[in-house]
């Protein structure tokens, strides 16, 4: 007599597929895999700056004017043209690249990191101390963040590490929003009552039990942060209260070249275009991610 969890003769058992990784659903996804290509490439351009430019960044070229003195038009040696004082507008792309991007991943990385230590906190301790945390962070909440950026900018000497920090106790409190939400919900499970009645501790609980159920939210939270952060930055440093000159970054480009937005467009649409590229990858990835790591959207595409 045959067993009914065993199969009939003759026929072929087929093993149930191992769930794809986290990067291969990604790269089934067009707009990832876009958002993916074009993070890519931008790293790779802001690594390889010293071999991929001709002219170091704040290098004044005197062929690098016309006659009357105005900026070079794209073409010949300079593959983007030249600035107002006669830099290659593509070695300020190439090296501004890396001021985006680490103000974006250092600044998004304190952000994150704060604001999980404070929502967690205020999530699981709860009483007097959630509620101060809390409130803390309404109040944060509550300023313009841009108004808020500006005046921190303004008290501090601007530097590429305090426009970093600027914009991460800036950042912070939606992350803390989040992790807050999301620690109070976990603290009532089922799995978290049955820990606490084996008489398990609450820090095991939290550091075994609460913080891995985060690692999602926090993962998704930490991919579309870059791409407020660089957006903030650019436009600090278009306000002149962000990285300072002769560094270059994507916003003080458009600043200086500003005055040659009919004579010369590419100028500002350039380092425009190059903000809202970026801006856009790490948003398409981080929308991406927050699909494939959502336990509830799985096996919906």
């Amino acid at each position: 007599m045959t067993s009914p969890l065993t199969p009939a003769a003759g026929t072929t058992v087929t093993a149930a597929p191992p769930e794809r990784g986290v990067l291969a659903r990604l790269l089934r996804r067009p707009l990832a895999l876009l958002g993916i290509v074009l993070i890519v490439l931008v790293v790779a351009g802001a690594v390889g700056a010293p071999w991929l430019t001709s002219y170091p960044p704040d290098q004044q070229n005197f062929d690098g004017l016309t006659l009357e003195g105005a900026p070079m038009p794209p073409g010949g040696p300079w593959l983007m043209g030249t600035d107002l004082l006669g830099r290659d507008l593509w070695s300020r792309l190439l090296y501004g690249a890396r001021t985006s991007l680490m103000i974006g991943v250092l600044a998004n990385g304190i952000a994150v990191a704060l604001g999980t230590a404070v929502g967690l906190t205020a999530g699981w301790v709860r009483g007097w101390t959630g509620t101060i945390l809390m409130r803390l962070t309404d109040l944060m909440m509550a300023f313009p963040a841009l108004l808020l950026a500006i005046c921190l900018a303004a008290v501090f000497r601007p530097s590429l590490w305090i426009v970093a920090l600027v914009i991460a106790l800036v950042n912070w409190v939606q992350t803390a929003r989040v992790i807050y939400t999301e620690t109070t919900g976990l603290a009532e499970r089922d799995f978290v009552a049955a820990e606490r009645t084996l008489g398990a501790s609450g820090a095991r609980i939290l550091w075994h039990h609460i913080l891995p159920h985060l690692v999602p939210t926090i993962i998704v939270w930490a991919t579309l942060g870059i791409s407020t952060t660089v957006l903030l930055e650019a436009t600090l440093s278009y306000l002149g209260v962000g990285v300072q000159p002769p560094t270059p970054s994507w916003g003080n480009i458009i600043f200086e070249n500003q005055t040659y937005f009919q004579s010369a467009p590419w100028l500002v649409f350039i380092p425009g275009a190059a903000i809202l590229i970026l801006a856009l990858a790490f948003n398409l990835v981080g929308d991406a991610l927050r699909d494939v790591l959502d336990p509830t959207q799985r096996g919906a595409r």
